[in-house]
């Protein structure tokens, strides 16, 4: 092999191992930015009440853990015939959930609500097949607004 021929082969593999790693630290990058991007959400249980409220639950899975999740109950109001949301709190604590159990089957064990004002709410979700359903949380909706029941 010439001494020519073999610089030359040396150049492009230092070009294909820059671009290499180039684009390995372009893929990680776009990793990490992907990570911080906002948690996978799955809705569990939604109702309407008449034409005053919609309540929604939706399953947050954790950025921090994968199985683990945490559970948010919004509270729509009608304006201009559109929902718009009027409040939102965490069921439990935040991350206290686990994502499987919440987003399968029979997750939701509990979740009434009646048409008045205040109007009561109950939710009790799934804790895992083998511990059961969780104790029920208690809340009242009044103008909009949720509190602790």
């Amino acid at each position: 092999m010439s001494l020519a021929r073999s610089l030359t082969r040396r150049g492009t593999t230092a070009v294909l191992t820059v671009a290499m790693a180039a684009a390995l630290g372009a893929a990680g990058a776009g990793a990490s930015s992907a990570d911080s991007a906002a948690p996978q959400t799955r809705q569990i249980a939604s109702s309407v009440l008449g034409s005053d409220y919609k309540i929604t639950l939706t399953a947050l899975r954790s950025t921090q853990d994968e199985y683990a999740a945490s559970v948010r109950l919004q509270v729509y109001t009608q304006s201009d015939g559109a929902w718009k949301e009027s409040d939102r709190v965490t069921v439990g604590d935040v991350d206290g959930w686990f994502w499987y159990p919440l987003t399968g089957k029979g997750a939701v064990c509990e979740f009434s609500a009646a048409s008045t004002e205040p109007a009561p709410l109950t939710v009790s979700l799934l804790r895992t097949p083998s511990l059961g359903c969780s104790e029920p949380a208690e809340y009242v909706v009044k103008e909009g607004k949720v509190y602790a029941g």
